[in-house]
């Protein structure tokens, strides 16, 4: 199954915050598979401007840097995956950023990764695995 990348699970590996030797093995996991995991344009973006708002362009211009070293496709949002997106918006339970990690799930049929609790929501629908 295709495992769908949420920035705050980004953001807890890249600051090796509770939940980092969850989402390392996952890294691993996938690299042994040769296989990575997929997070679209919109969540890059969350995690940029999180890590330019609290550290500085500096640190998140070398976080850019170290994204392709990592397992993880950036895809880029299109039609599709943003009237998905405003589908789970619409039912008003998410963040929209977090609603496009749910849209790129269901439209892969893929398995979110986040230890975000907003995604307790939408768990009846898209399975979600838990780093903390």
């Amino acid at each position: 199954m295709t495992k769908i990348l949420d920035a705050h699970a980004l953001l807890v590996f890249l600051e090796r915050e509770p939940g980092f030797e969850k989402v390392k093995a996952i890294f691993t996991a996938e690299i042994e598979k040769d296989k990575r995991l997929l997070m679209t344009s919109v969540n890059f973006g969350e995690v940029f401007y999180i890590v330019l708002r609290d550290v500085g362009e500096e640190k998140a211009l070398e976080i850019e840097k170290t994204i392709p070293s990592l397992p993880i496709e950036i895809v880029n949002v299109d039609i599709q995956i943003a009237k998905e997106a405003a589908r789970f918006k619409s039912r008003g339970k998410m963040s929209y950023a977090d609603c496009f990690v749910a849209a790129l799930a269901k439209i892969h049929k893929g398995e979110i990764v986040t230890g975000d609790k907003e995604f307790k929501a939408i768990e009846s629908e898209l399975k979600v695995s838990w780093i903390i």
